[in-house]
């Protein structure tokens, strides 16, 4: 790989470690969607370097474009105020520093994995971008993780349906 290109590869991977840091550790809810949101484009940029330019889009146009809006579009019909802050903080501190230790074990884990493996280089396939190309690896290949996209969309979408339907409660 170039400089330029791990240079970008190094910027969706922080991008989407930045986003989900956001969303796991945001107060607010609204910061929280803007963190899954920015997490979500990064790793789209992931999966278009994994030489999946179709995942990458249909990433961007279901999670970013959909799910994402959807939730948003949740919270504005949701109740205004925001919920008290959390007495028992010491409790919260230890399921952090549990939730630290086990993602530091797993992230260990995969690099040990990754960097110890030989990995080959893939094959080149010709004619990935066309629209033919797009056709065919829909219906053949990548129709089941389409199938289980639109299942996400569709159960976000409902949710939204049932949060608006009660509406804004008067105190």
């Amino acid at each position: 790989m170039t400089p330029i290109a791990e240079g970008i590869f190094v910027l969706c991977a922080a991008m989407t470690a930045a986003g989900a840091l956001i969303a796991a550790l945001s107060r607010r809810v609204i910061r929280s969607v803007c963190g899954l949101a920015l997490c979500c484009l990064g790793l789209a940029g992931l999966y278009y370097f994994l030489r999946s330019p179709f995942l990458a889009l249909m990433e961007v146009l279901i999670y970013v474009g959909a799910v994402c809006v959807t939730i948003a579009f949740a919270i504005m019909l949701a109740e205004p105020d925001e919920p008290e802050a959390r007495t028992a903080r010491q409790v919260s501190r230890r399921w952090g520093a549990l939730a630290l230790v086990v993602g530091a074990a797993l992230l260990a884990g995969l690099l040990s994995l990754s960097l110890g493996h030989p990995w080959p280089a893939p094959a080149p396939r010709p004619s990935e971008g066309s629209v033919a190309a797009i056709g065919l690896a829909l219906l053949t290949t990548y129709s089941v993780p389409f199938e289980l996209i639109s299942l996400v969309l569709l159960v976000a979408i409902l949710g939204a349906l049932g949060i608006a339907r009660t509406g804004r409660h008067a105190a």
